[in-house]
Formats: structure tokens, C-alpha cells, sequence
């Protein structure tokens, strides 16, 4: 009997329900198709975003503990921070040393050159503090918008969180006004991830 409610313990901590998100159901959010562009010819269409989101599920798996963790302890799906760490680094695969290219963002979520990362560019502090920027960014929204629908927040809560990591003040009614590619990218990424036990 202990180990069987030792068992039921220990799976709660590591792969909790899929009920806890404070945020809504990424499974329930539309996504239209990302547009190819010239610009965007690498990452744009379903089929293209599927594709990527396959091969950085293997990656994934690396970090599902500590996704898990941060997700339930913030509320929060870890599709969506599964999905930002796909969008933003292809987990991991586009840093070097833990830095983009330009060496402006650094770690598995893209932290903002301007702001102090917490811990190891891949460890579990650095996914809690941009996990923590995320939810901020979507109870932003919700306070400046309590009338929207809560797709359309968690929607302009994912590009105010884009917005908060490059830097860019966001002053618009809608933050996805802009560009909506990012979310839709991000959106469709956590579906995918959904699947696959995030």
C-alpha cells in the first residue's frame, strides 16, 4: 500500500496533471497557419512548424522534469514554456555557450541582454525566471484588457513576453497588433508538445 501511494506521489511531482494551467487550454487555442514569406521560408506553414517541433521534442525530454516542476509551481502549462524554448533556441541547438548568435539573448528561453540571468543558460532557475517573465507578462495583459476573451490574453501575453525579451517597450492596445507569427509559432509548437506528455 505505501508503495503504491509512494508511487502516486512521486508521479504527481514529475508529470502533473494536465489540469493545473491558471492560463487556459493551449489545446483550445486557434492558430492560424504561419504565412510563408521569403523572410520566413525556413519556419513558416504547419507542416514546416510540425516538423520542427519533432525533432525538439527529443531534446525536450532532457528538461521535462524541470519544465514540469516550474509549470506547476507557476500555474502554468509546460507546453507553452516546452514551446517557447522550441521557438526561441530550438532548445538548445541554436546557442552557443548558452548565447544566440549576436550574443544579445542568452539561455534555453532567450533571456533579454538587459536583464540578469539566474543560473546555468539550461538550469531549472534559468526556466523558472523566464517562465516567471511569461506570467507576468500574461497578467499584464489581463489587467490592462479584463475584458478579452482568455485566448486573446494568454494570445498577448506570449508577444508581450517576445516584446519583454527583445527589449521592445510594448504601448499597444493589442501586442500582437505587430505581428501575430510568434504566437501562432509558439501556439502551435504547444499543441504539438501537448501531445507528446507536456
Amino acid at each position: 500500500m505505501i508503495p503504491a501511494l509512494l508511487l502516486l506521489g512521486l508521479t504527481a511531482l514529475v508529470a502533473p496533471s494536465m489540469s493545473y494551467s491558471c492560463y487556459g487550454d493551449v489545446r483550445a487555442l486557434p492558430a492560424p497557419a504561419v504565412p510563408c514569406t521569403v523572410v520566413r521560408s525556413s519556419d513558416c506553414g504547419p507542416a514546416m512548424v510540425q516538423k520542427t517541433a519533432e525533432a525538439d521534442v527529443v531534446r525536450l525530454r532532457k528538461y521535462e522534469i524541470p519544465i514540469k516542476r516550474v509549470a506547476r509551481n507557476l500555474c502554468l502549462d509546460p507546453a507553452l514554456i516546452a514551446a517557447i524554448m522550441s521557438q526561441e533556441s530550438r532548445v538548445g541547438l541554436l546557442l552557443d555557450n548558452g548565447w544566440d548568435q549576436e550574443r544579445h539573448k542568452y539561455g534555453l528561453m532567450q533571456l533579454g541582454g538587459q536583464q540578469q540571468p539566474f543560473g546555468g543558460w539550461d538550469s531549472e532557475e534559468h526556466i523558472n525566471q523566464c517562465s516567471t517573465i511569461l506570467v507576468l507578462a500574461i497578467n499584464e495583459v489581463r489587467a490592462r484588457h479584463p475584458t478579452w476573451t482568455w485566448d486573446r490574453q494568454l494570445r498577448g501575453g506570449i508577444c508581450t513576453y517576445h516584446a519583454k525579451m527583445g527589449n521592445i517597450q510594448v504601448y499597444e492596445d493589442d501586442p500582437c497588433d505587430r505581428d501575430s507569427y510568434y504566437a501562432n509559432s509558439v501556439i502551435r509548437r504547444a499543441q504539438y508538445f501537448k501531445r507528446y506528455g507536456f
